[in-house]
């Protein structure tokens, strides 16, 4: 059981060994591998208002479990409303990489939207008891956040169709949840808190624009208009090697401007996972999968999401050493 926990947190199981008790197959459904971005982007509010001595333990917490459970309504509304429109087939990328919670038996339709029931009505409990202690204003994140996820792939015309979804998501991963967080926890609105959530969007945005990239023949063949499908396979792998590019140059022009403090530019540390990256974008995707490679066809993905995961924990111990410092 513990095997198969760990497992979903890595994101993939063999088609012949799929998760087995209730709690492994929903950690696998919401995508547990991709919610550390969620969690990263709590801890960095949090500590923006640890640095501003506004720092409420409790409400830390809720802020991070109400961010990490939306991811995770999000990612399960994703592959309902997918599978439901029959964007999901066999032959697609999202059925080729991993096993699809509906599609693959993991869960049952009905499970998925008992378990988005249950996560919206614990936060919508987490938004009313911040109305209590901050203001109405508080509501202004939520419903912001929670109508971008829901625009995003479940209504008839969805923001991922429309090339809107890679914008969205550097939205609602970056300055939205980083300065909601730190609303949230301090009660007051921060310039500083919005400008750290500009390089956090930035990496979460560049982890879902390698992924259209790579189903982009797919999407373009479904009428799927995301930004990649819309520029061009070499275009889209030259914007998201500057929007990597763009991590760096906005943390040292906000350490410069005085909205976040010099030991966050331990991020340049996270040079060798950011050339990785960049060596990869530059170049085609390789005809077929590498020896031992999980996870095709997402190729770009992978790496552009393995820089993102390094440089959050970079950002976050930068932080930290501040706060020490």
């Amino acid at each position: 059981m513990i095997r198969d926990w760990y497992l979903a947190f890595r994101g993939f199981y063999p088609a012949q060994n799929p998760p087995r008790d209730f709690v492994s197959r929903f950690l696998f459904s919401a995508r547990s591998v991709i919610l550390v971005i969620s969690a990263q982007a709590a801890v960095i509010g949090g500590l923006m208002a640890l640095l501003d001595g506004r720092f409420d333990g409790l409400r830390f917490l809720l802020v991070l479990f109400a961010l990490v459970t939306l991811h995770a309504v999000s990612n399960l509304s994703n592959d309902y409303f997918g599978y439901r429109r029959g964007h999901d087939t066999p032959d697609s990328p999202r059925r080729r990489y991993t096993l699809h919670p509906i599609a693959d038996g993991v869960m049952t339709e009905k499970q998925i939207l008992a378990s988005i029931a249950v996560m919206v009505a614990i936060n919508l409990a987490i938004a009313l008891l911040f109305v209590h202690w901050v203001g109405l204003w508080v509501l202004a994140y939520a419903v912001s956040g929670m109508a971008v996820l829901i625009l995003y792939d479940a209504t008839p015309v969805s923001l991922k169709e429309i090339g809107l979804g890679e914008f969205a998501t550097f939205v609602v991963w970056g300055p939205l949840m980083v300065s909601g967080g730190y609303f949230a926890i301090s009660g007051q609105f921060s310039l500083a808190a919005l400008v750290a959530g500009i390089p956090s969007g930035l990496g979460v945005m560049t982890v879902l624009w390698g992924k259209h990239i790579d189903q982009a023949e797919f999407d373009r063949a479904h009428a799927i208009r995301t930004l990649p499908v819309l520029l061009g396979d070499a275009t889209s792998r030259w914007v998201e090697i500057g929007l990597i590019l763009a991590m760096y140059v906005t943390i040292a022009w906000a350490v410069l401007a005085g909205a976040l403090p010099w030991p966050t530019l331990l991020v340049l540390v996270n040079v060798a996972p950011a050339w990785r990256a960049i060596r990869t974008l530059a170049a085609a995707r390789p005809a077929t999968a590498p020896a031992g490679y999980v996870g095709w066809p997402l190729w770009y993905h992978r790496f552009s999401l393995w820089h993102n995961r390094s440089f959050g924990w970079l950002y976050i111990a930068g932080l930290l050493g501040a706060v020490a410092y």
